[in-house]
């Protein structure tokens, strides 16, 4: 691999990689149960605005997600969570928007690519179904394969570590490896540490301390950090009882 990643994955549109900058995705979870705004976005007009007021703000690119990933989240029917995030991925393309879409599942992913999105942004790294690298390739989307271990409703109890970052970092390789073998280009993947997903609080503050451990394997690295519980910790009151979502943003912008 790679000793020097390159700034931007491929293949973004050239208006995205000729920033000499992180990029900032804005987020519009298009799911009545979404731990960071309660569902406001649900109804696909207003994603659609919301996704529109955060390009306005200097978001480059937008995440629809239609399937809720907080702790204790069940699932939803693929046929459900293609009827939230289609229409929104075609309105918000049509409009101008780079879209990424949010999913675990290999058909939401080749049907939203086919509705306008250039990334794929999958919290299980291809885990979750077996179907994903090939689709991956096939679409020749960027591919964003984040650190995982479970569902929503069982993350809580895989949260194990000898040593998070080389743990992280020695599972993410992993992930690369079996993608490669499923045909992904390497110019398409993106890491992501996955914060607040199989790990309490205190593991997420190292791993952002040492994303230096994830660059080293040669691809951008997404940090996913926005409105997420070891930030509410972080800010707890005095009884300790942990700041609610919309009182986090402060800290999201510090990260």
């Amino acid at each position: 691999m790679s000793e020097t990643p390159p700034t931007h994955p491929a293949p973004l549109p050239p208006s995205l990689t000729s920033l000499d900058r992180t990029l900032v995705m804005g987020v519009v979870n298009v799911t009545p149960d979404s731990f960071s705004d309660g569902g406001r976005w649900f109804e696909p007009t207003a994603a659609v605005a919301h996704g529109m007021r955060l390009l306005a703000e200097g978001a480059d690119l937008l995440d629809v997600g239609g399937e809720s990933t907080r702790p204790g989240a069940s699932r939803v029917p693929v046929e459900e969570e293609l009827r939230r995030v289609l229409p929104v991925v075609r309105e918000l393309t049509d409009a101008g928007a780079v879209v990424s879409v949010d999913t675990t599942r290999a058909r939401v992913a080749q049907a939203a690519v086919g509705a306008g999105a250039v990334v794929v942004n999958d919290v299980s790294g291809g885990l979750a179904d077996p179907d994903m690298g090939r689709v991956a390739a096939a679409t020749g989307a960027v591919y964003v394969a984040m650190h995982w271990r479970g569902h929503g409703d069982v993350m809580d109890d895989l949260a194990t570590y000898d040593d998070v970052v080389a743990d992280v970092r020695d599972e993410l390789a992993a992930r690369v490896d079996a993608l490669l073998a499923d045909g992904v280009r390497l110019e398409q993947l993106v890491l992501d540490p996955g914060l607040g997903f199989a790990k309490p609080g205190s593991d997420n503050w190292p791993l952002l301390a040492h994303l230096d451990a994830l660059i080293a394997l040669g691809r951008p690295v997404l940090v996913g950090a926005s409105r997420k519980r070891f930030l509410g910790h972080l800010l707890a009151d005095a009884a300790g009882q942990p700041a609610p979502p919309h009182r986090r943003d402060d800290a999201t912008a510090a990260v």
